[in-house]
């Protein structure tokens, strides 16, 4: 299931549910699609499903907490988490999982990353059945101006980037990641949905599209151990 955070006016709606189709490799019919704004599912029709996918989201931010799906979100993704049902987050669905599991996310314009960056595994990553087939350092694609700055207790950080040092997290022996990149976007995907949002990020100053062809890997991976479990 993916479950997804935008407006039905979101002109990157469809184009979400198509990268995250094209990068975990699933054919039509294959991911289910929920959207909080129709209704949020429960944890039955979650669990009904193999594995629960939270995607990005161009207009809201878990530290302004403005929209009515928030709490009830919160909630739900606690008892995912209790439950360790298999998960992957991204982006948003990073920062929901950390303010969900006692976590602080924080809007730091600063330290936006809008573009392609490299980013680095942590010992933990290096260490981590899902991260560690990862070469050291890799290029990841980023869309964001919040970041975690304070991680659930007890939960590592796997990955780092030189703006942002909280960049992917697993709840430990559960099968439930999370990444603030986007594993679903290549360098393309990437650029459409950084234009179709100027309005958000104003004139990017020194964007850089790279390719990211093992950040790709990520999804196929976790289906795959997912799947083997």
């Amino acid at each position: 299931m993916l479950l997804q955070s935008r407006f039905l006016s979101d002109p990157m709606l469809d184009h979400e549910r198509g990268c995250f189709a094209r990068a975990t490799h699933l054919v039509d019919g294959e991911l289910e699609v929920r959207n909080v704004f129709a209704q949020i599912p429960d944890l039955e029709d979650v669990t009904s499903h193999d594995a629960l996918i939270i995607g990005g989201s161009g207009d809201f931010s878990v530290v302004e907490r403005d929209q009515p799906f928030f709490d009830p979100l919160a909630e739900l993704l606690r008892q995912v988490v209790d439950s360790g049902f298999p998960t992957f987050g991204c982006c948003f669905g990073f920062q929901l999982l950390v303010d969900a599991m006692g976590g602080t996310v924080v809007k730091d314009p600063a330290r936006a990353e809008i573009g392609s960056f490299p980013v680095e595994l942590t010992d933990e990553g290096r260490e981590d059945p899902l991260f560690g087939q990862l070469p050291p350092t890799f290029v990841a694609q980023m869309g964001h101006f919040d970041r975690a700055s304070v991680m659930p207790e007890g939960v590592p950080n796997l990955v780092s980037s030189e703006r942002c040092f909280f960049q992917a997290l697993r709840f430990p022996g559960l099968p439930i990641w999370a990444t603030q990149f986007h594993p679903e976007l290549d360098d393309e995907g990437n650029k459409a949905r950084c234009i179709a949002y100027i309005k958000e990020f104003g004139e990017i100053q020194g964007y850089e599209a790279l390719p990211s062809p093992q950040a790709l890997t990520i999804l196929p991976r976790f289906l795959k151990l997912v799947a083997e479990s």
